[in-house]
């Protein structure tokens, strides 16, 4: 105990924060002039003030230069690892000694780089996933050289950077992550004149490849500048090539519209399904063109479908909290789903930050004794943050407050900084080869409607933003017990309801393994899931599209825990889409089909037809 007595000071300085409301800002000004509804006070309202705004205004201007990331955690994690490197003598010279074995192996292959008994790839091979280097054009001196020097180097790297005993996890990681990074920009596959590919292409079409590519570039600038969309050529626009399942708007708050669909078939099940999207991009992606649309499918196979799609929030609503998302999104569209449907349970499917959020509102429902929900379905969704992949790089105290004062300047986290980080964690396939394939090439990817809906951005309040990344990333409350909901505790093994959980193989946003410990937070059947694929190529996966597998065994409730290593062994590999799956495990929980429901209740009339007017916003 301290023996330090503290005095309060009789005088305290005042400092003027910054406005809290941004209307009056530059910003706000110019969305004047638009339809607004004022958002009803948050349960647990901000302070009138934020302490230190000089501070935060100094941090938000500088996080312009950086992209939103912290230098100050960068350099932490820097820090950590050479001074840790710097008195390990050992390890540097273990280090060392890889870097002469492996040149000398290197320089060995050069100098028999013209006998035809020398491999291509005779010192080092890229990764099978590494598409850098695929191709004849890369077997040949000295471009196969280039490679495997780059290769090595890249090696080198990742076994200096990991395994310094005393370094933390988490700086380690970092320094890890940035030091691929800034390799990653130095690959010669993204310049001309070390690029067999682009050389080859430049001699047989006269260098006209450069003036495609320039062309694109300056194309993709002027994107850039103004802020306009991905060009189409009018292929794919909402409401009539993508979210364009037949439907209706039948209820309206301030940061949801609720969408009915029409049924596709005479009869239809009598347990509607509602839709929980992420409302980090628009919720159409699981309505996308008609051959890609979740919606559509569901509605074919006999089930009555509702969807929220969130409002794109602005600087008006910073103060929006995370349980306002929860109150007015998933608690709102069931109150309405059973004014359309009385009596009827409910299969809430949730995707990604959706599913987050949805099992939250199943375990303070759960816990208040509300059985409204018949089955709960998460794709790639997580519960726990502790294995939360490489985004967690971006999640620490000093990370956090970044952030914080980023978006506390302008209300919200604006669309660049989200699409940014996902594309480092994906930098060789959604930054560089881009760079190599549209610039360098001059071939321009043809636009297909995942495309489209991923260019289809929104923005996160301030709030929320903050309360998910510590709440939730940061802190873990969730998995750990310390969640509130409506001022008391949550606990996700007060879910009882049967579960479907869906993961995807090559996930870098939810790693499935993350999104498997659900096995051991829920008190309830678990059917889990693992599919192909992405994060979102994963999930819509059409049944007649080619290429997909997927692997499933169910646990029931009072089974043993069986690991995410032993559950690879025992599930066995099924060729398809999971789609058919997912809609056989419904109908098994579902009842005989019926006539199908009304379409809204009360003024619904009034409102507009599907996709709605939130989705254009």
């Amino acid at each position: 105990m301290s023996v330090v007595q503290i005095f309060p000071r009789t005088e305290e300085p005042v400092v003027q924060a910054l406005p809290v409301n941004p209307a009056a800002g530059p910003e706000a000004s110019t969305a004047s002039s638009e339809k607004h509804v004022e958002m009803p006070a948050a349960a647990d309202p901000l302070p009138a003030s934020e302490p230190y705004p000089l501070d935060r205004a100094f941090h938000a201007m500088l996080a312009r230069f950086t992209g939103g990331i912290s230098p100050l955690a960068l350099s932490l994690a820097w820090l950590d690892w050479s001074a840790h490197l710097a008195a390990a003598p050992q390890r540097q010279m273990e280090i060392s000694r890889n870097i002469l074995r492996d040149a000398g192996r290197l320089a060995e292959a050069a100098a028999h780089a013209a006998s035809p008994e020398q491999k291509p790839w005779s010192v080092i091979q890229p990764q099978g996933r590494d598409r850098r280097f695929s191709g004849p054009q890369w077997e040949t001196a000295p471009f196969n050289l280039l490679g495997q020097g780059f290769l090595l180097t890249e090696r080198w790297w990742h076994d200096a950077t990991t395994g310094v005993r005393g370094v933390s996890h988490a700086n380690e990681a970092i320094v890890e992550f940035s030091m691929r990074q800034m390799l990653d920009m130095l690959a010669p596959s993204n310049f001309a004149a070390t690029n067999p590919k682009v050389l080859e292409k430049a001699f047989q079409s006269g260098g006209e490849n450069f003036v495609f590519g320039w062309q694109n570039w300056c194309s993709d600038l002027m994107r850039l500048l103004t802020g306009s969309r991905l060009a189409d050529d009018g292929q794919f626009i909402v409401g009539k090539t993508v979210a364009a399942s037949p439907g209706k708007v039948v209820y309206r708050n301030e940061l949801i519209e609720l969408i009915q669909y029409s049924p596709a078939t005479a009869q239809v099940r009598p347990e509607p399904i509602l839709i929980v999207p992420a409302w980090i991009m628009k919720y159409y992606i699981l309505d996308l063109s008609p051959q890609n649309s979740l919606v559509k499918y569901l509605t074919s196979q006999g089930f009555t479908v509702f969807a929220i799609s969130w409002r794109n929030p602005d600087a008006r609503d910073r103060n929006l909290a995370f349980d306002d998302y929860r109150r007015l999104g998933v608690m709102a569209a069931l109150d309405v789903m059973g004014k359309i449907m009385p009596g009827r349970k409910t299969h809430a499917l949730g995707y990604c930050l959706g599913g987050t959020l949805l099992s939250i509102a199943a375990a303070a429902m759960a816990r208040d004794g509300d059985h409204r929900l018949g089955t709960v379905t998460l794709l790639a969704a997580q519960t726990d943050f502790t294995e939360a992949g490489e985004l967690t790089l971006f999640i620490n105290e000093s990370q956090v407050a970044f952030l914080e004062d980023m978006m506390w300047q302008r209300g919200y986290l604006d669309t660049t900084q989200m699409a940014g980080a996902f594309q480092l964690l994906r930098s060789n396939e959604l930054i560089w080869s881009r760079l190599s394939h549209d610039y360098l090439m001059g071939d321009g990817a043809p636009l297909n409607d995942l495309m489209a809906w991923n260019a289809d951005a929104t923005r996160l309040p301030y709030r929320m933003h903050s309360e998910y990344l510590r709440k939730l990333f940061l802190d873990n409350d969730l998995a750990e017990g310390r969640y509130h909901v409506g001022g008391r505790s949550v606990s996700l093994s007060d879910i009882h309801a049967p579960m479907f959980v869906v993961g995807t193989l090559a996930d870098h946003v939810a790693p499935w393994r993350s999104v498997y410990k659900i096995h051991y937070q829920v008190d309830a059947d678990v059917t889990f899931l693992l599919t192909s694929g992405g994060h979102n190529a994963g999930v819509v996966a059409p049944p007649d599209e080619p290429g997909h597998f997927y692997q499933v065994l169910t646990k029931a409730a009072d089974a043993p825990y069986v690991g995410a290593d032993e559950w690879l062994k025992l599930a066995s590999r099924v060729e398809g889409s999971w789609w058919p799956e997912w809609a056989e495990w419904l109908a098994a929980r579902s009842g005989a089909p019926c006539d199908p429901p009304q379409i809204g209740v009360g003024d619904a009339a009034e409102l507009p037809d599907a996709p709605g007017d939130y989705v254009h916003t």
